[in-house]
């Protein structure tokens, strides 16, 4: 396998999340079918001062879940690279959650807000949609597919809050329980090393993580991602 310079065997991925997105409508209903959802103008702006961050590295190939968000995201960072290839890996689609305009507010919080805390229940599901650990698996295949390619060293991956999670819990041998730990920011930045001898993965390491060039550190965001999200739909939902 190819491998970056100066090493034996040791390969890099830069973990994207998609730009920030609306999932709600006006009246603070959930969008009929959240995997539609586009960019907002802030979104497009996080994704294109990604691109002048990213402006010097040097990818092999580039990747994302196929979800539009994912999509877009990876498109605006990689513009003006158009002899690098690009795919779709539907492995890594966001995790599946239930009808939350069915829910109250207060299972709201508890089911998606803070809905990771679940995934070392067995069984236990995400806002009422996918079964956690087998969302994580899937995510976990996903990737050690990604990584037996033997034609790359260096490639870009746009993904999920979720998605990220679960490659994060992977990465750093916390399992299940890691989930709940790392928060993504909206096109955030993480860089992954993973050392592959003989197409085995021999270490692996966090050389960056939950990075925003928009915000580098963290002044004044005190709420996660989905904490975000949830006040934002209240303060629709009240005017």
């Amino acid at each position: 396998m190819t491998a970056l310079p100066g090493t034996h065997g040791r390969h890099r991925i830069y973990l994207l999340r998609h730009g920030d997105v609306n999932y709600f409508t006006e009246e603070g209903e959930r969008v009929p079918d959240p995997t539609l959802v586009t960019l907002t103008e802030w979104g497009r702006e996080q994704a294109a001062l990604m691109a002048e961050t990213l402006a010097e590295i040097k990818f092999d190939k580039a990747f994302h879940s196929g979800m539009l968000r994912a999509q877009e995201s990876a498109e605006i960072v990689m513009k003006g690279r158009d002899d690098i290839p690009m795919e779709s890996l539907p492995g890594f689609r966001e995790i599946k959650s239930g009808d939350i305009n069915a829910m109250s507010f207060e299972r709201i919080e508890a089911e998606y807000v803070y809905g990771f805390e679940k995934a070392p229940i067995p069984g236990a599901r995400f806002g009422g949609g996918e079964v956690l650990s087998e969302f994580r698996e899937r995510i976990v295949v996903a990737l050690l597919e990604l990584l037996k390619a033997p034609d790359w060293s260096q490639i870009l991956l746009v993904g999920h809050g979720g998605v990220n999670r679960a490659i994060l819990s992977w990465m750093t041998n916390s399992g299940l329980e890691g989930m709940s730990t790392f928060d993504q920011d909206t096109l955030c930045l993480n860089v992954l090393d993973i050392d592959i001898i003989e197409r085995k993965i021999i270490r692996k390491y966090v050389r960056q993580m939950n990075y925003t060039p928009y915000n580098l550190t963290k002044d004044g965001q005190f709420l996660t991602t989905v904490e975000k999200m949830f006040a934002r739909r209240i303060k629709m939902r009240d005017g």
